[in-house]
């Protein structure tokens, strides 16, 4: 399914003010607003623990939104990717009425897989095993001997559908059956993109990348600025502002922050001549915000173009991270786009570039946990809804994450 907004969905001009004051208040504070809570320690077991990394991969992983391809990777009726980011084999396929949809790759015979490749086009699924035959909708449509299977009724074995949606021409996947629809739990942030005209964005490409580390410790470097001055002082750092970044918090763990070019002038060079979305608000133009689509997509929109950044787990040590880049149409055979990418990824290696010794000092006795200031408030939130998924009484005692954000989110 497409999500259409209404009007009142999207990034009003009071909105956007209160994000460029949102920004000045944060460059005049000499402290954290008044009533804002010391942050407790976030136990450091949550990224070692393999009791609780079980229940995450239950819980949040399996029971997700979760950002899969753009329709630009589907063409034509019958072609299909095979997407294993969860551990579960997913094909995702376009069908003959152009609907985009998504099945387990598991035969209801005695569970074959029926697509081994990771992408190709198809007229049909068929089990090598057993010969059972699937059309590319996953109804069941031959049997081999079928006079063995007394009373057989085939309009009950299609193969396995999984929640798969659409925002614009971004697909997404939810092995939830239950889980709410795709707009509604992305709520806000699909309003915001409104006037980004994201049902007209291009895939222009991908990149993977495995790090040795778990997920969260990519995921959370992403989630605040503090660590520019450290991590990017000859490349972020010279055109961000940290100390104006403000932060805005969602229900459902999803969040934002804005953070202000230091010279109002100053223009992405990488990004400079290329074509922009004129309906993009000033606040995609003009200045550097990002989003995090809870749990594991991050992006910082622009109106020259967009990447989704995704991160995966793979082992409790070990993660990969997904860049996919979208042009506005007519945009997508642009010169600078290889500029753009490179440099995008040098910024990508700095951020990586501790991580794997990160990983291995969370493992040893000396870290006992996060302590989080006032601008790393967004991994905290994230933490919350990650205890508010799994269900905080299964969560163990000593893991468990105080609920303090409540009244620092905002819900329009």
């Amino acid at each position: 399914m497409t999500g259409h907004f209404t009007p009142g969905d999207t990034v009003k001009a009071s909105v956007e003010r209160s994000l460029f004051e949102g920004i000045r208040r944060e460059q005049e504070r000499d402290a954290p607003p008044e009533g804002f809570p010391a942050l407790p320690v976030i136990p450091g077991g949550r990224y070692t623990d393999p009791a609780f990394l079980e229940l995450e991969t239950r819980h949040l992983w399996k029971r997700s939104w979760l950002y899969a391809l753009h329709t630009d990777e589907l063409p034509k009726p019958g072609s299909f990717r095979l997407w294993k980011k969860t551990g579960s084999p997913i094909i995702i396929i376009r069908g003959k009425d152009q609907r985009v949809r998504a099945f387990y790759n598991t035969c209801r015979h005695r569970g074959a897989p029926l697509v081994e490749a990771e992408k190709g086009e198809t007229k049909g699924f068929f089990c090598r095993y057993h010969g059972w035959t699937y059309d590319l909708d996953g109804r069941l449509v031959a049997v081999r001997e079928k006079r063995d299977f007394p009373g057989m009724d085939t309009s009950c074995l299609g193969l396995a559908e999984v929640r798969c949606e659409q925002l614009g021409n971004w697909v997404f996947v939810n092995e939830d059956p239950d889980a709410e629809p795709l707009c509604d739990s992305l709520a806000p942030v699909p309003g915001h993109w409104e006037h980004l005209e994201f049902e007209r964005h291009r895939h222009i490409a991908s990149a993977s990348y495995e790090i040795a580390c778990n997920v969260k410790i990519l995921l959370d470097a992403f989630l605040e600025t503090y660590h520019l001055k450290s991590i990017h002082p000859q490349t972020v750092d010279r055109f961000l502002d940290s100390r104006g970044t403000h932060v805005v918090l969602w229900p459902r763990g999803h969040s934002l922050m804005v953070t202000p070019h230091r010279r109002a002038e100053w223009r992405d060079p990488g990004a400079a001549g290329m074509p922009e979305i004129d309906s993009a608000e000033e606040i995609f133009a003009r200045q550097n915000p990002s989003y995090n689509l809870y749990p594991n997509l991050v992006t910082p929109p622009s109106s020259t173009g967009t990447p989704f950044i995704t991160f995966w787990p793979r082992t409790p040590r070990s993660m990969t991270v997904d860049v996919h880049w979208f042009a506005p149409e007519g945009a997508e055979g642009h010169e600078l786009w290889p500029t753009r990418m490179s440099n995008f990824e040098r910024i990508l290696e700095e951020d990586t570039q501790f991580a794997p010794r990160i990983q291995q000092s969370v493992e040893t006795a000396g870290f006992k946990g996060m302590y989080l200031s006032y601008q790393e408030r967004r991994i905290y939130h994230w933490h919350e809804e990650l205890d508010r998924r799994i269900g905080a009484d299964r969560v163990p005692s000593s893991l468990r994450i105080q609920p303090l954000m409540e009244p620092f989110l905002e819900r329009t």
